[in-house]
C-alpha cells in the first residue's frame, strides 16, 4: 500500500475520550441513529481505560485533526481454541473517505489480530450499508449468510437473568460461585 502523507493511526488514551464520543456520535448520524447514543463521556472514561478495559480504541489523524477510529475487542472460537478481534465499530468520516484511511485502520487491526494470536476477524455491518460492503468485500472479507445476529438490551438481560431457572426462581438460586460449591458438595 503507499504511504498515506500526513496521516497516522494509534491507540487512543483516556484523554481522547471526546473525541471517542464524537466519533460515535458521527457514526450513529451516518448510520440514521443519532438519537441512540446514550454514551457519556464518564462511561467511555471507565469502559474503555478502567480496571478492566471492555474495548480498544484505534484513532486516526490526518494531521493533527480525527477522521476515523476503530472500537475493537476480543471474542473466542471454541473451534479454533483462539481468540478473535470483534471490530465493533469502523468509522472514517465521510469527507474523507476515498484516502485509504478505512483501510489502513483493517490493516493495523489485521496485524494486531495477527500479534495477539487472533484465528478470526469479525463485525457486522447493516445490510443498506452497500458502501462499506463493497469496501469489506475487496479487502477479502466473506459475508456469513448462514448466521443471524441475536441480541439482548439491557432491559433484556435483566428479564432473562431474573426470570429463574426451571424449577426454581433465580433469587433462590443464589450466586453462580455458591452454586457451583453446593454441587461440588452434593457430588462428594
Amino acid at each position: 500500500m503507499k504511504t498515506i502523507e500526513n496521516f497516522q493511526i494509534r491507540p487512543a488514551h483516556v484523554e481522547d475520550v471526546p473525541v471517542i464520543l464524537q466519533l460515535i456520535r458521527d457514526l450513529a448520524t451516518y448510520e440514521r441513529a443519532p438519537n441512540d447514543v446514550t454514551a457519556t463521556e464518564e462511561q467511555l472514561v471507565d469502559v474503555l481505560f478502567g480496571e478492566r478495559p471492555a474495548a480498544e480504541v484505534l484513532l486516526a489523524f490526518e494531521g493533527r485533526a480525527p477522521v476515523g477510529f476503530a472500537v475493537f475487542f476480543y471474542n473466542f472460537s471454541t473451534w479454533l481454541a483462539r481468540p478473535g478481534l470483534y471490530l465493533e465499530d469502523l468509522f472514517v468520516k465521510p469527507e474523507k473517505r476515498g484516502k485509504g484511511y478505512g483501510r489502513a485502520l483493517l490493516i493495523e487491526l489485521a496485524e494486531i489480530a495477527r500479534n495477539r494470536g487472533c484465528g478470526r476477524m469479525e463485525w457486522a455491518v447493516l445490510d443498506w450499508n452497500e458502501p462499506a460492503i463493497k469496501f469489506y468485500r475487496a479487502l477479502g472479507a466473506k459475508a456469513m449468510h448462514e448466521w443471524t445476529v441475536f441480541r439482548l438490551t439491557r432491559e433484556g438481560i435483566a428479564s432473562l437473568a431474573d426470570s429463574g431457572r426451571v424449577g426454581q426462581p433465580a433469587s433462590a438460586k443464589g450466586s453462580s460461585a455458591a452454586r457451583l460449591a453446593s454441587l461440588a458438595r452434593r457430588k462428594k
